[in-house]
């Protein structure tokens, strides 16, 4: 069965501001919610679809994908407009986030339904950033290199709890929940919001002899050693994230990640373009007439190519597979080339026998541009106009 238009289901133009979306996506949700319509199955179906339709228009991301390419846009981008089923409690969590805060009493359900579904908090650590600097070699043939970061790590004395006898006490406040619930008074009744405990921040514990060393926290500074393998083929700018590899979380909680942010380091004589190598290779006159063997740079050493006579400056020539291969998708692991410009260097000062050389080359029959090479030239000139 075909979707019907985000924009119909919350009763919207097209050009509607993010408030205007909210506002009507919350009139919706008011009027059909379950509560107010026990047993009400259309009404509960609308609910949902109102639901559906928010998800999608209020995301920046998904609202432009819809708009050119339509519900076939957002498939598989996750949330309700990613063709996945909806839970109510995820509905009524998004639901509650219009009112800032989740529904009990009145509506009959608090941040998780009087507790129930609430999640106590894993608290995850630092996430770290690590600029690293990589030669071309490097980048071609891949690496792996060891770092000694400073970040905070689990505290070896409590193990991570915190408490310098490893015991705990529930909180007083919240009574072990985790959460504490305010109640007030609205237009719909009595409502019923739950928050985080503010003592025990949620956990549900507190700890009354805390560790000497990490007083309390369960992690303190401290050093680790990471080992980064880098894939061959990567570029300036690109970021590899480690997950768990950044600071240790308080009280055995969730490590955070590390960044690694790439910088490529200039080669002195190879130029990146790509996936490609260019190096630039002046010849002499009589070795671009003449002809001959000359040696050029490669990622891995020196390589020996052979110059044609009669080579033309501009002449391109290429080194098949001496490049820098594909970091990912379905080429990953091809390489481009080596690109050979070449230019012919014309001397600015000759001795009097050097000049009357020239001057008989001159007269030469073989020395004159031939017709073909002349358009041949022109042709390549007018290119770089078009």
């Amino acid at each position: 069965m075909a979707k019907r238009d985000y924009y119909e289901v919350l009763g919207v133009a097209k050009t509607a501001s993010d408030d205007e979306i909210k506002r009507a996506y919350k009139k919706m949700a008011i009027k059909y919610h379950p509560d107010r319509n026990p047993g009400d199955k259309e009404a509960e179906d609308k609910f949902k679809e109102a639901a559906e339709a928010y998800d999608v228009l209020r995301d920046p991301e998904k609202r432009q994908r819809y708009d050119q390419f339509g519900p076939e846009g957002v498939n598989g981008m996750g949330g309700f407009g990613g063709g996945q089923s909806m839970n109510m409690d995820d509905i009524f969590s998004m639901f509650g986030d219009i009112f800032g805060g989740g529904f009990g009493g009145g509506f009959g359900r608090g941040f998780g339904g009087q507790g129930q579904g609430y999640r106590k908090p894993k608290f995850k650590g630092k996430d770290q950033r690590l600029r690293v600097e990589l030669d071309l070699n490097e980048i071609v043939n891949g690496t792996t290199k060891k770092f000694k970061l400073k970040n905070d790590v689990t505290c070896s004395h409590c193990h991570g709890s915190g408490s310098e006898d490893g015991k705990v006490d529930t909180c007083p406040t919240c009574h072990g929940t985790g959460y504490v619930v305010r109640t007030q008074q609205s237009i719909f009744g009595m409502m019923q919001s739950q928050s985080a405990c503010p003592e025990c921040h949620g956990e549900g514990t507190v700890i009354k002899n805390k560790c000497h060393e990490c007083h309390g926290e369960g992690i303190k500074q401290g050093e680790s050693i990471v080992e980064v393998n880098f894939p061959a083929g990567l570029s300036e700018g690109m970021v590899l994230t480690l997950e768990g590899k950044g600071g240790a979380g308080r009280h055995n909680g969730v490590n955070g990640d590390l960044q690694i942010i790439i910088k490529e380091k200039p080669h002195e004589e190879l130029l990146r373009d790509g996936n490609d190598l260019v190096y630039n290779l002046l010849l002499s006159v009589p070795m671009a007439t003449l002809g001959c063997t000359v040696e050029v740079p490669t990622v891995d050493g020196k390589a020996k190519i052979n110059i044609e006579p009669g080579t033309q400056p501009g002449t391109v020539l290429r080194m098949k597979g001496k490049g820098v291969p594909e970091v990912q998708g379905y080429n990953r692991g091809q390489k481009g080339d080596e690109v050979i410009n070449i230019s012919v260097y014309i001397p600015e000062t000759l001795s009097k026998d050097e000049k009357e050389a020239m001057k008989k080359m001159d007269r030469s029959e073989n020395f004159i541009p031939a017709e073909s090479v002349r358009s041949k030239i022109f042709s390549k000139f007018r290119s770089y106009f078009e």
